[in-house]
């Protein structure tokens, strides 16, 4: 079934009247978002202000960094700093002299008739854009699209059944692209988009980069994802999953917090977009119509200075008091997750049982203090959790519990961070079972309070005692990968991890010491400041190119995306080339084929009846030298022009080649043999057997390895090997072993596109015509050696050529000129054939103007007169033109 169009996703409603700009928004002047194809776009503080705006860092998340509350007297509110959000914490790594605004939703519901007052108050005070999104709207977002169907997908929930993971809702998903359209009004009000950057966060605002790379194309915006990114396996049951990717990849930098999350997407974009990336310098990229977006790798991290607060605070002093008490004598176990179903808190409890169970020496000493704060979801899921945790606390107290001990002690609310840290200091181990999570920062807040905290490791002399720390975490979650000294664990296995929970009491205090202090030494460093740093400064090195470089914005509704072009790069026009073209004396046309006069999709690979017509018409004039200049078998090329009579062609990319059809082919290198081919064909099809959908192309001249219709990564990874493989085994023999785009191909050395075209130049020169105008189009890799061949060749400060070297398609390419595709190739071949069907009628014309005037005798009529056997120019002109069907 086809799938439904998206292309007026853009526009949709929200069921309510909803303005497209803020209504009373001080300081601010709102703009229309559209930019032209120049992409002058104005500045909206600028053009307030009258000057030049200070630079600005737009964050954008879901919720704002607030707690509100009614006021007093029961009219307007009262707002504060949320400090535990990470929205806000982050600001430790912007520069002092770039002001943050922070776009999100607030956590309480304001009336409409409030919504102005409270918006002006939140700007005017906080630097705080609000968006009120309409209450179908907003439920239909979050609890619809976002927890119920986003955030079991990217935690590996197939939507198997009703009950399992959240199934695919139309409804919903418009009202997350109308909720993510209301953000990019909020962004539009207060950005001066030459000189602010913006920061996107988290999966409820995927689609956010299109919006605003739509109004401003060259935009200069990050994206964070807080979450794990599934695999290819998972993401591309999402129906709307090319949209999401796409959307994506409008933002210059998008982060992951591990190498897992980022592969994953990577190979998304490969399999579904057939998008490679590369990485240099320690930097990953992905192509994107000539804009290179690029990878973040990075966790975050804690706020530092937040948790040495708390650990001073009076509250916390007094909390650890009587916990201590409380606690005296157990071996305190401590876990802080959500209440959701992929925190395995039941894991973590049947664990503790199993402990408990098989290590009788820990009943009455250790204590469990699981804490979990209540789930953001709901649904049938959580309540299923919830009644399986209560359970099996209900059973382990009963079973192992005595008057003065319950090896559980389960605590469900919000715990706020004062509290939390004399929990922290208590305990001795750290257990996070997470079957999937995108990061978990309680372990880091855990080490932190160890470190800090004298309480628990003072004796009662006063002598501080080494801190130490244990931590049994999952292999699933985010911190793992950075924190080396934790016991990792598979959570699903019971045993294993009760036996880890033993191993991380019963370990030497010296080890605990020396685990503790590498965290502690990695935590203290890589705080939420150094993570901010490190993104802003990635996202500022990805945009600095934005105003060199010229950009178009192409495709409709979500698939919108932005061409980014280089300065000098500009679409060939036809009326331009053909002035040239009419002034010029010696002529080289030199054409690819594939993708270049046939589309490369194409399913016919034999050229049509109407560009035979234009190349017969273009070799017909005595100003020009036409080549056909392929990666293709000569054979085959000569089946194809085997009614073009003038017509040269370079075959195997100039391995072999000819002036015209009645010549002999000829080598523009000199190879002795072929023996070479013997060593290759069986390493190829060894790699051909193992490698599903690869195939191999023998040419006269080389052997081609293609694995186009093999899977995505086990092709690249095939190609990789054998690439390595074939250098080893030729490093003695006169070839190059080279790959490209789906292939790996050897040849002989020297053999390439760019070694023809030069020997084809330095011809025309040597035969007394050197040329004055040269027009050269191709559409993949090997044309580029062509190009930078005739730049070589032909131009340079002396040189009074004139030379058009454009690649079919924006893309970056050393040619200075492009066309969109082969209707536009046609198009221009069809301008320069008529002009030089003009110029001979033109000349007909003279010619029979000359004679008359010289009042030559007609011919005779007598029929025993022979008439000549070449037809007059007039009628070969007027056959010429009437091939062209212009």
């Amino acid at each position: 079934m086809v799938s439904r169009s998206y292309a007026n996703l853009l526009d949709l409603g929200t069921g309510a009247e909803s303005p497209r700009w803020g209504r009373r928004m001080p300081r601010v002047m709102t703009v229309a978002g559209l930019c032209s194809e120049q992409d002058v776009c104005p500045s909206p503080r600028s053009t307030a202000s009258g000057g030049t705006a200070q630079e600005h860092m737009i964050i954008v998340g879901h919720m704002l960094p607030l707690h509100a509350e009614r006021s007093e007297d029961g009219h307007g509110w009262e707002f504060k700093w949320d400090d535990d959000s990470l929205m806000l914490q982050l600001k430790d790594g912007v520069s002092a002299d770039r002001e943050v605004i922070y776009i999100g939703c607030l956590k309480v519901d304001v009336s409409v008739d409030e919504q102005d007052e409270v918006a002006a108050k939140l700007l005017e005070n906080f630097n705080c854009v609000p968006a009120f999104l309409p209450a179908e709207v907003r439920s239909n977002f979050y609890h619809g699209f976002c927890k119920g169907q986003l955030w079991p997908l990217f935690h590996y929930m197939l939507p198997l059944n009703a009950g399992h993971g959240g199934r695919f809702d139309r409804a919903q998903w418009q009202a997350y692209v109308s909720a993510n359209r209301m953000f990019a009004d909020k962004v539009m009000e207060v950005i001066s988009p030459d000189v602010d950057y913006v920061w996107i966060h988290d999966y409820h605002l995927l689609v956010l980069p299109t919006f605003l790379r739509k109004r401003f194309n060259k935009i200069k915006m990050g994206f964070f994802l807080h979450s794990p990114f599934p695999s290819s396996e998972i993401y591309r049951t999402l129906p709307v999953r090319d949209e999401i990717l796409r959307s994506l990849l409008n933002a210059d930098l998008i982060g992951f917090h591990t190498f897992d999350y980022a592969r994953h997407f990577l190979s998304c974009c490969s399999r579904m977009l057939g998008l490679e990336y590369e990485s240099k310098r320690g930097y990953i990229g992905l192509e994107y119509y000539g804009r290179m977006v690029g990878i973040k790798i990075m966790p975050v991290g804690i706020h530092m200075g937040q948790l040495e607060a708390g650990l001073n605070m009076p509250e916390t002093k007094w909390r650890t008091a009587e916990l201590k008490a409380q606690l005296e004598g157990k071996v305190v176990l401590l876990g802080v997750d959500d209440m959701d179903i992929f925190k395995g808190l039941s894991l973590k409890l049947l664990a503790m049982e199993a402990l408990l169970k098989q290590h009788v020496e820990w009943q009455g000493k250790v204590v469990l203090v699981q804490i979990a704060h209540p789930a953001r979801g709901r649904g049938k899921d959580v309540t299923e959790v919830q009644n399986e945790i209560y359970g099996l606390v209900k059973k382990i107290n009963k079973e192992f519990g005595t008057k003065n001990y319950l090896p559980v002690m389960f605590i469900e609310r919000n715990v706020p961070l004062w509290e939390r840290i004399a929990f922290y200091t208590l305990a001795e181990c750290c257990v996070v079972t997470a079957v999937r999570d995108g990061m978990n920062l309680y372990p880091y807040e855990y080490i932190v309070c160890r470190q800090g905290s004298s309480i628990v490791d003072t004796q009662s002399d006063g002598i501080e005692h080494p801190k130490k720390s244990m931590l049994v975490i999952s292999e699933f979650i985010g911190c793992s990968p950075s924190l080396s000294g934790a016991i990792r664990v598979n959570p699903w296995n019971i045993d294993a991890l009760a036996e880890a929970m033993n191993h991380a009491l019963t370990m030497p205090e010296s080890e605990k010491h020396i685990r503790h202090e590498k965290h502690f030494k990695y935590v203290s460093t890589h705080d939420v400041g150094y993570w901010a740093q490190s993104f802003v400064t990635d996202l500022e090195r990805a945009c600095k190119e934005h105003s060199q470089r010229r950009c178009y914005g192409i495709g409709f509704g979500l698939g919108f995306r932005v061409v980014a072009l280089g300065p000098n790069f500009r679409k060939l026009l036809t009326e331009h080339i053909v002035s040239a073209y009419k002034r010029s004396s010696s002529r080289a046309i030199l054409l690819d084929y594939d993708g270049t006069m046939i589309p490369q999709n194409s399913h016919s690979k034999t050229p049509s009846p109407q560009v035979l017509s234009l190349l017969n018409t273009l070799c017909a004039d005595p100003k020009n030298v036409v080549f056909v200049v392929s990666g293709r078998g000569r054979e085959t090329l000569s089946d194809c022009f085997s009614s073009c009579e003038k017509l040269g062609i370079a075959a195997e990319h100039g391995f072999f080649y000819r002036w015209c059809r009645d010549e002999e082919w000829t080598s523009c290198i000199s190879v002795q043999d072929f023996d070479w081919k013997e060593l290759v064909e069986p390493i190829m099809r060894l790699y051909t057997e193992c490698t599903d959908g690869s195939y191999i192309e023998a040419k006269e001249s080389a052997l081609v390895w293609h694995f186009r219709d093999a899977d995505p990564d086990f092709g690249s990874w095939q190609a990789k090997e054998l690439l390595d493989h074939l250098e080893s085994v030729l490093a003695n023999e006169p070839v190059a072993v080279k790959s490209g785009q789906h292939i790996v191909e050897v040849k002989p050395q020297g053999a390439t596109k760019g070694m023809v075209v030069e020997q084809l130049l330095s011809t025309m020169t040597a035969r007394g015509a050197p040329p004055d105008f040269v027009l050269c189009i191709g559409d993949d890799r090997s044309d580029e050696d062509m190009f930078e061949s005739i730049a070589t060749t032909i131009s340079g400060p002396d040189s009074q050529a004139k030379v058009f070297a454009c690649t079919v398609g924006r893309k970056p390419s050393k040619a200075k000129y492009y066309l969109d595709d082969t209707m536009e190739v046609i198009m221009t071949l069809q301008g320069l054939a008529q002009a030089s069907a003009q110029a001979a009628a033109q000349a007909v014309k003279e010619a029979r103007a000359s004679i008359a005037q010289a009042r030559l005798p007609s011919i005779p009529s007598d029929p025993q007169i022979k008439m000549p056997v070449t037809p007059p120019p007039s009628l070969v002109v007027e056959s010429q033109l009437a091939n062209l069907h212009i």
